[in-house]
């Protein structure tokens, strides 16, 4: 980059996950003074229901460029590619009127489809994070089309960069750089137990469990059954839960709908949303955490918080050593957490990174040649 001109950058968001895990690179970003930051936000964070989180972006003090409301009503798979399409048709005006050097782009997601779309039609370049990875249901088509769009990617793993490769990525556009949700992960566990407990009505001294389970598109008829289940199974092996609500995705008002049942019952105890320095307090502080979030398969380890996972969700992510696999069977979730338990707490190792990629990808931001394009990109053969 030549002279003192700020490099403009924008960053899609839609959930709470993908914003807590981009939060501290995107500070980084945003108080450097070689890059003009920007956000367009959408989905989740525009819905009370699923906790307004973009007045937490704002409160952060971030620059938003454009907010993209979408019809989060019906939690189908019609509507989600609706929305996909709703999205396309702003951010190509968003993305034109900002014109920013760079897209940045984090996961599997259809907002970062939408916008990897817009901005190769416009001739932009676009940074994807998290790609290479596998983790079967639509999540792994998506992540891999968004992929075939980027002209440069931030990778987690070693992995994760050969399958790029075997995909026709040059080799000298992707960055082994880690997991950026892992950067300052232990140090944000601020809150201890018996705080988290006292909040949530829990008591410290027994069994607690952090529950996350998200529906999936192709089993979205199964979503509250399932999510029924996976309670029963962590009641029967003793433990008090608290339980995040679900994403917006197919099913998701199924899952909802049976954990605020079981809170109704005094089974659970239920969050629509936790600000991040709670939530990674709790994933610290709980026995163990069970559902399909990729937090388990990726942030949990840095605590070496043992790991329920359950069902397809994530299937064919690298697995650290906490992480158990089952089904969304009563039984088999029982067993699981019943092991999960008597283990205890595993040694803090992380295949996804040693909690630096922030810092790695700022500076490599800083010097990539980010040359707009009207032919898009071709693949290595």
């Amino acid at each position: 980059m030549s002279g003192a001109a700020r490099r403009k950058l924008c960053y899609v968001t839609g959930t709470r996950a993908d914003f807590g895990l981009m939060a501290s690179t995107l500070r980084s970003l945003r108080d450097d003074p070689r890059f003009d930051l920007e956000l367009i936000v959408t989905g989740m964070h525009l819905d009370a229901r699923y906790g307004n989180t973009v007045s937490e972006i704002e409160s952060d003090g971030f620059k938003v460029a454009a907010k993209v409301p979408v019809d989060q009503s019906d939690t189908t798979g019609a509507t989600m590619a609706r929305n996909i399409g709703a999205m396309l048709q702003r951010f190509v005006d968003v993305l034109a009127q900002s014109a920013p050097d760079g897209v940045l782009l984090l996961g599997d997601r259809g907002e970062m489809l939408a916008g990897a779309i817009a901005a190769i039609h416009l001739g932009i370049p676009i940074i994807h994070l998290h790609g290479g990875e596998r983790s079967g249901t639509v999540d792994e088509p998506v992540r891999h089309a968004i992929s075939k769009f980027a002209n440069f990617h931030f990778v987690a793993t070693s992995q994760s960069r050969d399958r790029l490769v075997r995909m026709g990525e040059e080799g000298a556009a992707i960055q082994v750089v880690g997991a950026p949700g892992l950067d300052g992960l232990a140090q944000l566990a601020r809150v201890d137990r018996e705080a988290l407990c006292e909040e949530a009505g829990l008591d410290p001294a027994g069994r607690v469990a952090l529950l996350l389970y998200h529906p999936v598109l192709a089993e979205a008829a199964q979503a509250g059954e399932s999510a029924r289940r996976v309670v029963a199974g962590l009641r029967e092996a003793g433990c008090q839960i608290l339980a995040l609500m679900p994403n917006s995705d197919a099913g998701g008002t199924l899952v909802r709908d049976a954990l605020l049942e079981a809170q109704a019952q005094g089974a659970l105890v239920t969050r629509v949303h936790l600000p991040r320095e709670r939530f990674v307090s709790w994933m610290a502080a709980c026995d163990v955490m069970v559902g399909n979030s990729s937090s388990g398969i990726i942030e949990a380890a840095t605590f070496g918080t043992p790991v329920v996972n359950v069902g397809s969700r994530q299937q064919g992510r690298e697995r650290n050593a906490n992480v158990v696999d089952v089904q969304a069977d009563v039984g088999a979730v029982a067993a699981a957490v019943g092991r999960a338990l008597a283990q205890g707490r595993l040694p803090c190792a992380n295949v996804y990174g040693t909690g630096n990629a922030g810092k790695l990808i700022v500076e490599a931001l800083a010097g990539l040649a980010l040359r707009r394009s009207e032919t898009g990109k071709v693949n290595a053969y």
